[in-house]
Order: structure tokens, then C-alpha cells, then sequence
């Protein structure tokens, strides 16, 4: 009878083990990240711009924006806001089943050494890089100089404005 049953039971311990390997898989895996709400007031300066979006984090692991590029700038840097003091950021946390929230008078991306100035209504191509996830390329439509959106609050959470 102790081989029937031994069988099975490293049967049960193979899958027991391969599940394991899946959640640790899976715990690995990049995060479900979506954008939103993305978009760059019409610069006034022909060296600097500013861009705002929201990062959606639809997974229980938490990711990292690190990096950003687009055709537009030499450079484009993510910046912290604390108080009043606009800072160059190595990485800013998108929470597991959160959010990160890029937008005027805050956190922001920061676009240096334009190549060009954009225009109201031209979209600009930034690509987005992460820790954990593949790049995302964002379409960002240049907004008014003095656009502001309805609520900072509700258009994070908008789903009109999908990306």
C-alpha cells in the first residue's frame, strides 16, 4: 500500500513545490502599471518644459519610476517637490495597488535642453522607464500655459481620461 500512496504524495509535493515557484514567479513579476491624466503645459521658456501624469498600479507589488526620455528634450529628469524645493529624484514609488501622482506644484517630470518648443495641441512622446517594469511610451498632449485640470483629486482617478 506504501507505494500507491508514495506516488502520489511526491505528486503532491511536486506540485505543492511548482506552485510555490509560481507565487515566488509571480512576486517577481512586473506590476500591472497603467498611465493617465498625462499631459505638458505649452512651455514659456525655450530650454525647459514641466509634464504631469498619473501612474496606476493595478498589482500587489510596488515599482519604481526611474528615467524618462523624449525626442523633445536632451534630458528629462524626475523631480521631487518637498515644500517649496523642486529636487532631482533617483526613483519615486508607485505603491502596490496605488498610485503615483506627477502634477503641478508637485512631483513632476522635467523636461531640459529642449530641442524644440511644443505647441498647443502637438503631443509629445515620452517614454517611461521603471524598476521592475517594461518602458511605456505616453502620448502627452501640450496643454495651454494656463490649463489646470478640473480636480487634481478626481481627474487622478478619472477614467475619462485613460491612457
Amino acid at each position: 500500500m506504501r507505494r500507491p500512496i508514495a506516488p502520489a504524495v511526491l505528486m503532491a509535493g511536486c506540485l505543492a513545490l511548482t506552485g510555490c515557484g509560481g507565487s515566488a514567479d509571480g512576486g517577481d513579476a512586473a506590476p500591472d502599471l497603467s498611465v493617465q491624466s498625462a499631459y505638458m503645459r505649452q512651455p514659456v521658456t525655450d530650454s525647459l518644459a514641466a509634464g504631469y501624469l498619473t501612474v496606476v498600479n493595478k498589482s500587489d507589488s510596488s515599482d519604481d519610476l526611474v528615467s524618462a526620455t523624449s525626442d523633445i528634450a536632451e534630458d528629462v529628469t524626475v523631480h521631487e517637490t518637498s515644500g517649496q524645493k523642486m529636487k532631482e529624484a533617483s526613483s519615486l514609488e508607485i505603491p502596490a495597488g496605488g498610485r503615483l501622482v506627477l502634477g503641478s506644484g508637485g512631483n513632476h517630470l522635467m523636461f531640459e535642453k529642449l530641442k524644440r518648443r511644443p505647441k498647443e495641441g502637438e503631443t509629445v512622446s515620452v517614454e517611461l522607464r521603471f524598476t521592475k517594469t517594461d518602458p511605456i511610451t505616453v502620448e502627452m498632449p501640450v496643454k495651454s500655459v494656463t490649463y489646470q485640470p478640473t480636480s487634481s483629486k478626481s481627474s487622478s482617478t478619472s477614467s475619462s481620461s485613460h491612457h
